[in-house]
């Protein structure tokens, strides 16, 4: 196994710094990763990681990426919670796959249409 050199540290340096930002600046669309127990069983993990490459990749400056607890709803996970300063209500999606993810970024994220056929429910409790 090779040793880490400075450069490779200032890779992961500016790429923490990159996900940090998009975890905790502000946005037009907030995209929240249900992570309880559950969750991370069924996946949410790579969801997590699936979500902040395509963010990052296309360059989404006004999108803000977190994460939460479970959402009660342990049968439906991994799930998503789109939240757009422009929706009235925030959009939980349900059995999320990382080719789910693109299409809901492509669709919601980007076009503001709904992705029907992944979403459990429309509105509930804001988290901003």
């Amino acid at each position: 196994m090779s040793k880490i050199t400075i450069d490779d540290l200032a890779k992961i340096r500016e790429q923490t710094r990159r996900q940090t930002t998009l975890r905790q600046g502000a946005g037009r669309v907030k995209m929240t990763v249900h992570m309880g127990t559950c969750g991370i069983a069924a996946g949410a993990r790579d969801i997590m990681t699936a979500v902040l490459k395509e963010v990052e990749t296309r360059g989404l400056h006004d999108v803000i990426v977190t994460n939460s607890g479970c959402a009660g709803l342990c049968s439906q996970e991994p799930m998503l919670t789109v939240e757009t300063v422009d929706e009235p209500a925030p959009v939980k999606y349900v059995l999320i796959t990382q080719e789910k993810v693109k299409k809901i970024i492509d669709s919601h994220v980007l076009q503001g249409n709904v992705v029907k056929e992944f979403a459990l429910a429309v509105g509930s409790e804001r988290t901003r």
